[in-house]
């Protein structure tokens, strides 16, 4: 198989490369920084440079993929931003930071893999349960709560455009031990990049612009 994890530094995205590339399969997968392409280029991977921050850095992306027919694509870059508990409102900065990052970014990422998918491909999008809104129960780190919200808008609007060559979803891949979850989470990355892969491979064209939990049940918008 033929894969793409778009955000491999560290974390859930590295997960990614290193259990397909353990599953025989063919990865290519972005990063920022020289240390991390080097970690890649070691597991097998193909490493590309990439700030999904940066419209000049994602704007050389479509050609270095050009033809590439990715049968999975996974967006995973993402931060958390101010860990707040009440209506605190975010810096400039740290708006910018997290909306650039965390919606922006995938949207300048699919519109530049799009071409590059296989007919048939799962293109899927790391959100979090925290941007589901029916359900909240809580306002903690509401900068990131709105940015994972709005990401999810972005999937829903790729699946009607892509829906007919792809079938397009968003995911919560449960509470990980990463640098931004911690080391008290519920998951090791391990097993949530072992549930994804399944949920991945199963996928129809029914669950089309669907928001799922790591375990593959529905999660309310």
């Amino acid at each position: 198989m033929n894969v793409l994890v778009v955000g491999a530094s560290r974390g859930i995205g590295l997960e990614f490369v290193r259990q397909y590339r353990a599953a025989g399969d063919q990865v290519t997968a972005t990063a920022r920084s020289d240390e991390a392409m080097a970690a890649l280029r070691a597991i097998g991977a193909k490493p590309i440079a990439l700030d999904v921050t940066s419209a000049e850095s994602v704007s050389r992306l479509a050609w270095q993929i050009d033809g590439a027919a990715f049968e999975v694509a996974i967006v995973c870059a993402g931060v958390y931003g101010p860990r707040t508990s009440g209506l605190q409102p975010p810096s400039d900065a740290d708006f910018d930071a997290v909306m650039r990052t965390n919606v922006l970014g995938p949207m300048r990422v699919i519109s530049q893999i799009s071409d590059a998918l296989a007919p048939g491909a799962r293109l899927v999008v790391l959100s979090s349960r925290m941007g589901a809104i029916g359900p909240r129960g809580s306002a903690s780190g509401w900068l990131y709560r709105a940015s994972k919200a709005a990401v999810n808008s972005v999937l829903k609007d790729a699946s009607l455009l892509l829906g007919e060559r792809a079938i397009c979803i968003s995911v919560h891949p449960g509470w990980v031990q990463t640098d931004m979850g911690g080391a008290s989470a519920d998951l090791p990355p391990a097993q949530s990049v072992s549930d994804l892969r399944r949920l991945v491979a199963g996928l129809t064209p029914a669950d089309n612009g669907r928001f799922l939990n790591h375990d593959g049940s529905p999660i309310p918008w």
